[in-house]
């Protein structure tokens, strides 16, 4: 009896100390609560105020967690896709990697960009796309060595600084990663969704990941997810092989929760 007895005022020993904790857990949840409250209101307070580009309506961002997917080549595809569904909408390229910009090669594009009357960049024109890269203003084989804020100055120039004209959409091809660069970009002016490229292995997966949790955090719709390189395809016999595997795209789709929109065949032309 004495042990049951011992064993019972234990019990309540016990469950007394957990109440004080369970207490003292709450109060802090609540104190973490409000605290994260707060440095979103000071964060929301020091963000820049976005502001729309001059006579752009829409603005899509093509990007990537990771280089080399085949994002560029995506966001060409994407301008050019719309102007075919609907060839009254007006599309323009912007290339926003100022590191490594690919958007005068793949449009077969080159020259340095005129000004007009009030000091802005007239975008050079093929296939019907106005496109503005930093290719246009340096040369080809020269390498762009710049720290941060000359960086973020160039890319101030290109959103600020370009005579577009009257767009109904803007094309934005982004560096890769989630740095500095994507969120100037995505604090500074509105954007109408992301649109991620991946590959179909694990580690591309994962950055593209990444970068769709980025966009996510800055309130920027991520309107679905390309696969790029889903499949090699052999130009004599036409049999595919799925070099990087398959569907890895899709099923991170169905985790994370967004669009799958399709997926891209390689193939050797």
């Amino acid at each position: 009896c004495l042990a049951v007895v011992q064993r019972v005022f234990l019990l309540g020993e016990t469950l007394q100390v957990l109440s004080v904790f369970v207490k003292f857990i709450g109060e802090g949840s609540v104190d973490n609560k409000g605290l994260q409250d707060r440095q979103k209101r000071q964060m929301v307070r020091g963000l820049p105020k976005q502001k729309p580009i001059t006579g752009v309506k829409q603005v899509i961002v093509v990007a990537s967690g990771k280089g080399g997917v085949g994002k560029s080549t995506t966001a060409v595809n994407l301008a050019l896709g719309l102007m075919a569904i609907d060839q009254s909408k007006s599309v323009g390229l912007l290339d926003a990697d100022v590191y490594g910009p690919s958007i005068p090669k793949l449009m077969n594009l080159k020259g340095h960009p005129e000004l007009s009357d009030d000091n802005r960049m007239i975008p050079l024109i093929n296939y019907g796309v106005p496109c503005m890269s930093m290719g246009f203003l340096v040369e080809d084989a020269s390498p762009i060595v710049w720290r941060g804020l000359m960086v973020m100055s160039a890319i101030e120039r290109l959103l600020r600084q370009v005579e577009w004209g009257s767009l109904d959409y803007l094309v934005v091809d982004m560096p890769p990663g989630t740095g500095d660069v994507q969120l100037s970009i995505t604090q500074n002016i509105p954007i109408a969704g992301a649109v991620i490229v991946s590959t179909p292995q694990d580690v591309a997966l994962l950055d593209a990941r990444r970068g769709a949790e980025m966009f996510k955090k800055v309130n920027v719709p991520v309107l679905g997810l390309v696969q790029n390189m889903s499949v090699f395809q052999c130009p004599n016999c036409h049999h595919q092989t799925h070099i990087f595997g398959s569907n890895g795209a899709r099923q991170l789709t169905e985790t994370i929760r967004v669009r799958f929109l399709g997926k891209m065949v390689k193939s050797i032309i």
